[in-house]
């Protein structure tokens, strides 16, 4: 009679695959078992009154009235502060000649202030002291009628 084609090593491999399918299966049916019913309650999350992340519903005792044209978006707008003081003091940071341009670091502010050839009433170069008015230009504020402070 004839031997049977399968041999040990074959034997092997499926039986070791056998045993990984119903395993999984096992896991499968077990993860099936442990898992509880998740319902739209148990996923929400609400928001308190200080902003934190919390599972219960908020108190609605705790609720605060806002009215809806105190609420302000965006950037404040700094004409105000710019219209009462126009004159303003500052420290030539950068100026480059040939190319006709430079910034001014406000001392008040501490912000950095584009400045053009054109504005200029004097001659300027850098860590001059220089007195300057702000104007609105296309990309930010300009200075605008600077001139060097002596002394």
């Amino acid at each position: 009679m004839g031997r049977s084609q399968e041999s040990f090593h074959k034997k092997d491999v499926r039986n070791k695959k056998e045993k990984k399918r119903k395993e999984k299966e096992k896991k499968k049916l077990a993860r099936k078992e442990n898992e509880k019913k998740s319902s739209l309650e148990d996923m929400m999350a609400y928001v308190d009154e200080n902003g934190m992340l919390v599972s219960e519903p908020p108190d609605p005792t705790k609720k605060k009235k806002i009215n809806a044209e105190d609420v302000q978006l965006g950037v404040p707008n700094r004409n105000n502060e710019t219209e009462g003081n126009t004159l303003r003091k500052g420290i030539v940071t950068f100026f480059n000649e040939s190319k006709g341009y430079g910034f001014i670091e406000d001392m008040e502010t501490k912000e950095s202030v584009f400045v053009h050839v054109n504005n200029i009433l004097e001659e300027i170069k850098e860590n001059n002291l220089v007195n300057f008015e702000i104007e609105k230009g296309p990309k930010g504020l300009t200075a605008v009628k600077v001139v060097k402070v002596a002394g």
